[in-house]
């Protein structure tokens, strides 16, 4: 044994070639067929297809490791055919070579069985039809373990693949990532399910009783999309269609889906069927790619899905031992087109959708403000006074009208197409319950947030909450509800900021985004913040400790962009730039005067060590970006702005007595129009939105009976105050 060793290992001789034994032969080629879990599951899928199945069904345990269990309804096994089922390449869809040219089917090799016997534990479970009994076997190394035995069986055939690789520990350990498998597994379903629309698929994990994936049959496409992906996805897709019938380039049909330029994600999914067989086609998805890049924004990634069909001949299915990958004739010419077509289709949506926002922006714009302000409201309160109105009259009851306002005779006023059209039904729209799925991501640490929110809900404050009326705002952050006989004073900040935290959380790791039209440093925004808070310290000599403090939170942010994006939807470039945020509430954006502080929250407050604390931590700071903040510019409805004009005067040395009339002049009858449109806006914006979306979703906390923020006012006593203030 020592000589054959050494003359083995001698470099004057040639190592001596030896023929591999059959179950080493056989087991290196099944690796080749089967390189994971979810090539075994896409093997039995397409031959449950093939089976002319209408329904099947998929069972995961520990990502397909330890169980993958695929039912179907289809034809069966005939009973004569199950001892040599499992032998290397036997098939009943290929007898001649010749045949291959033509192949209609999804299997052509009889290599997919026999390679998952020699990798797993297979059993087979089959009835066909006209038989009264079933027949099971189990199968190892491609052949049969025993004889067939009878059974009770539902139509079809159930294959069940246990302890897959479990005759290759290296392999395995290599592979093995259950939830990365399962993942990849349910993302195989539902391809499969978008495509064939005849079939209904299911997805679920061993001893789950809810599946993963879930559809039925329908003659609507559209409708599978809509239930595998989402409605976000649905309703951002064109239909597209291409074809060509000319010989010389290349013969083909091809219809499918696109998301528009609006839609955004953070990956980009290609589904490509050819002939009704899943593959990749890289050169295809590289193009199509490169055209979504030129026309959308390079952080939004679209949806393709795409089904071809070619004559036979066109195509080689022999080329990739997974069948993954195809070779087309003249695919260049293909590609061109379906390249040209899908550019002039999104260069259209494009054009759409700058038409449909400036339709909104000339909707939404206010009318001009009416200059006698102040004549209107003294002849308001002296019409009020002639008439001896009682003052509950004065006060709208009607909790489902929304287009009523306290003091509106003194603000602007909306045409009627918006407060009672298309943008005023826009915004409720945006607010209805059916717009927000109550999905959450399978985190225990956001479970336990959730569940606070729930448990700490005050029920009579929500009911307030739920069926009140909005009278209007008695300052900038406080307005006025009532609720029965009741009158409340309610912070609209307060409030803002706590629905948009429970609304982040409610959708975690489930939001579109919304990309900035400008990158926003962050080490600028974080230095702004920390100057900010100097000046109200008095601390002005240390900015070399602020512009370190700015470096090192805008180093530990970029370190954690992944998570950032991934979770939260906030995007940070390689850069340290700011490049996107999270979509909390459909129509609406977050206020950007508030974006340094949000930018310092996030570097300075936030607990990066706990998944608890982080995920509360960043959603508070969210609840603050997003929450409805006054405008920063003074209030030019009352004495807003004439205050503000008077300290400006004496900050600057030059007020005097003599000026007060001027100044009063220049209030009344030259305000200017921008601090009017915001506030005007701002009003308009807590009534008609953040009201309706308190009304459908807030769960107000205990704690806001007691810090100021919902309080209860005597109704003789605050309505005399107030509207005495208000028409004097």
């Amino acid at each position: 044994m020592n000589m054959e060793l050494d003359h083995h290992d001698s470099p004057e001789s040639p190592p001596k070639i030896h023929r591999l034994s059959h179950s080493v032969v056989k087991r290196i080629t099944a690796g080749d067929v089967i390189q994971n879990p979810l090539s075994a599951v896409k093997e039995l899928i397409e031959n449950s297809l093939d089976a002319h199945s209408t329904r099947i069904n998929v069972i995961i345990n520990d990502g397909g490791f330890k169980l993958i269990q695929v039912n179907d309804n289809g034809h069966g096994i005939r009973f004569e055919d199950l001892a040599i089922m499992c032998e290397r390449h036997t098939t009943s869809k290929l007898l001649k070579f010749e045949e291959l040219m033509r192949m209609k089917t999804m299997g052509f090799r009889g290599v997919a069985l026999s390679s998952i016997s020699h990798l797993g534990h297979v059993t087979v479970t089959t009835i066909t039809q006209g038989n009264v009994h079933g027949y099971r076997v189990s199968y190892k190394d491609g052949a049969m373990e025993h004889e067939p035995k009878p059974c009770a069986a539902v139509k079809g055939t159930q294959i069940m693949v246990e302890n897959l690789f479990c005759n290759m520990a290296t392999s395995k350990k290599a592979l093995q990532n259950s939830n990365g498998d399962y993942t990849k597994i349910v993302d195989l379903v539902s391809r499969f399910a978008i495509h064939h629309i005849n079939v209904s698929f299911s997805c679920r994990k061993y001893k789950a009783t809810r599946p993963d994936v879930h559809t039925n049959v329908t003659s609507s496409r559209l409708d599978v999309i809509r239930s595998v992906y989402g409605v976000a996805v649905a309703s951002n897709l064109m239909e597209i269609e291409a074809a060509d019938t000319s010989p010389s380039t290349s013969v083909f049909e091809m219809h499918g889906f696109m998301s528009n330029a609006t839609y955004t994600a953070k990956k980009m999914t290609m589904i490509i069927f050819i002939n009704d067989r899943l593959v990749e086609w890289s050169a295809l998805k590289k193009v199509i790619e490169v055209v979504y890049t030129k026309k959308v924004h390079k952080a939004s990634k679209p949806f393709v899905y795409i089904s071809i069909v070619l004559p036979p001949g066109q195509i080689d299915v022999n080329m990739h031992a997974t069948k993954k990958e195809v070779s087309i004739l003249n695919q260049e010419a293909m590609i061109e087109q379906i390249k040209s077509m899908v550019e002039s289709r999104l260069r259209s949506s494009d054009e759409a959708q700058s038409f449909e926002e400036q339709q909104t922006a000339r909707l939404s714009s206010p009318s001009q403000i009416n200059t006698s302000m102040k004549a209107n409201l003294n002849s308001k309160a002296m019409e009020s006074r002639s008439k001896k109105v009682a003052v509950h009259t004065l006060v709208r009851t009607d909790s489902s009208d929304l287009t009523g306002r306290l003091h509106a005779c003194g603000q602007t006023k909306f045409d009627g197409h918006t407060e009672n059209g298309a943008c005023s039904n826009a915004v409720r729209s945006s607010a209805s319950p059916s717009s927000y799925p109550k999905t959450a991501a399978d985190l225990t640490s956001v479970q336990e947030l959730l569940a606070v929110i729930n448990n700490d809900c005050d029920p009579a404050m929500m009911d307030i909450v739920r069926h009140c009326t909005y009278i209007g705002m008695t300052d900038d952050v406080f307005v006025v509800l009532q609720h029965h006989t009741h009158l409340y004073l309610a912070n609209v900040v307060n409030l803002s900021k706590e629905l948009m935290y429970q609304q982040f959380l409610s959708r975690f790791a489930h939001h579109n985004a919304i990309c900035t039209s400008d990158p926003l440093p962050l080490k600028d925004l974080i230095l702004l913040a920390l100057k900010e808070d100097d000046i109200d310290l008095e601390v002005n000599d240390d900015d070399n400790l602020n512009e370190k403090t700015a470096e090192m939170m805008s180093e530990l942010l970029k370190e954690k962009a992944d998570m950032l994006d991934e979770f939260f939807g906030i995007n940070i470039d390689e850069h340290g730039n700011i490049c996107g945020l999270p979509v909390i509430l459909d129509k609406h954006t977050p206020n950007m005067d508030h974006i340094h502080e949000f930018a310092l929250c996030l570097g300075n407050d936030v607990d990066w060590e706990d998944e608890k604390n982080c995920i509360e931590g960043v959603s508070v700071a969210l609840g603050y970006l997003y929450a409805v903040h006054p405008p920063m510019f003074p209030n030019p409805f009352g004495d807003g702005l004439l205050n503000y004009l008077k300290v400006n005067q004496l900050e600057r040395g030059t007020f005097d007595r003599t000026g007060l009339d001027a100044i009063n002049n220049k209030v009344e009858h030259g305000m200017p129009s921008h601090p009017k449109k915001e506030w005007t806006k701002y009003e308009w914006k807590i009534q008609h939105f953040v009201f309706p979306s308190l009304r459908n979703f807030f769960k107000p906390p205990v704690s806001m009976a007691t810090d100021g923020t919902f309080v209860k006012v005597r109704h003789i006593c605050f309505s005399s105050i107030f509207f005495n203030e208000l028409f004097m």
